[in-house]
């Protein structure tokens, strides 16, 4: 038996070990990568590779068969999406938090916001998810777009 690394080395109990629990010390290492000249095509004859084939085929038959039916028993129609309405009830930001969306737009760091406006740190974040939720943003950039688009911020 030959072992090329233990990346290519799987460890099983010795056949006369196989009823009682593996001992460690006891254990044969097999070669689970071969040379080309043994691969899985050299050791599978002409029938094998037949009943292969034709299984294969099979299953294709029944899976376009599956998605046929599958596809005329559906009569309902498509129901397109409509995004939730931008400006529900409780959804314009407040004067605070259009002050925090004016200075994002200037390019201050939440720390220079909460300096300017005697905020903490922590407090001009939750400002800033409020923001990004209300105008429905994906980040600050799209937020100040958003802002400049609406007329919330000049």
């Amino acid at each position: 038996m030959r072992t090329h690394s233990m990346r290519e080395a799987y460890v099983i109990p010795a056949p006369d070990m196989a009823p009682r629990l593996p001992s460690f010390e006891r254990m044969d290492v097999v070669d689970l990568k071969t040379d080309a000249r043994d691969a899985d095509t050299g050791h599978v004859d002409a029938a094998e590779r037949r009943e292969i084939l034709n299984r294969y085929r099979d299953h294709s038959r029944r899976f376009e068969a599956a998605a046929a039916r599958r596809s005329s028993t559906r009569r309902g129609a498509v129901i397109p999406f409509t995004p939730p309405a931008s400006r529900e009830v409780g959804q314009d930001p407040t004067a605070r938090e259009i002050e925090v969306l004016q200075l994002v737009s200037d390019g201050l760091v939440n720390r220079e916001i909460g300096e300017r406006l005697f905020l903490s740190e922590e407090t001009v974040k939750s400002h800033v998810r409020h923001l990004l939720a209300k105008l429905q943003a994906r980040s600050r950039a799209h937020a100040v777009a958003v802002g400049f688009r609406r007329g919330l911020i000049a």
